[in-house]
């Protein structure tokens, strides 16, 4: 754990640099699903079997680089994302550092340490079949985020009718993926639960599936 720690502390001193942003602006942004409008706070999400949770988490990071501010990903030691996939759907890899860790206590921390630094604008943190956080981690996230602008989106492997990971969870959205033909879906993600704007938006991102599901 103490390489893992050291690498976190050189993650931080190389992001911090780029830090331009300010506390979050008070007041919710027209709903969409953005690190613009969802602002800095905790969010979750979920989705079952063949979701495109990839493909909208991959949506928002792409967004983030496209700003020119950090992003890291932290995910499980032994699954992560195809690499080639999110490079063709427009993410800078080279900019991306991911953190792979075994247990979820680990994840967690790492994510902690990251966003009290301030360095970053977007955490996605790969939480698995985890269904809730223990409340004084949701608080120490949530309170960090806040402070610094940073969104923490956490994604899950549950279905809608399952609950969100904590009460201060700000953001809890479920996704979908709707095939148009032709190659083409939409991945629709709506959300259950929305502290500021309040739950029932959607917001949908058209994709084409790679070669094994056209």
């Amino acid at each position: 754990m103490a390489n893992a720690a050291a690498a976190l502390d050189t993650l931080v001193s190389l992001a911090r640099p780029w830090v331009s942003r300010g506390l979050a602006t008070p007041g919710p942004a027209p709903a969409s699903w953005t690190s613009a409008a969802l602002g800095g706070c905790l969010a979750e999400l979920s989705g079952a079997g063949a979701s495109p949770s990839l493909t909208l988490a991959f949506s928002m990071v792409r967004q983030v680089q496209q700003k020119g501010e950090p992003v890291a990903w932290i995910t499980r030691a032994e699954s992560t994302f195809f690499p080639p996939d999110a490079a063709e759907g427009g993410v800078d890899l080279a900019a991306l550092p991911v953190i792979r860790l075994d247990g979820l206590h680990q994840r967690l921390r790492a994510a902690e340490q990251l966003v009290r630094s301030g360095a970053f604008e977007l955490l996605v943190i790969d939480l698995g079949g985890c269904l809730d956080l223990p409340l004084a981690v949701q608080t120490r996230l949530a309170g960090q985020a806040l402070a610094h602008g940073t969104l923490i989106l956490c994604l899950t492997a549950k279905t809608d009718r399952q609950p969100s990971l904590g009460s201060l969870v700000s953001v809890r959205a479920h996704a979908q993926r709707i095939r148009q033909g032709d190659g083409r879906f939409v991945c629709r993600v709506h959300v259950l639960k929305d502290k500021r704007r309040g739950p029932g938006w959607s917001d949908e991102v058209w994709c084409r599936g790679p070669d094994g599901v056209r």
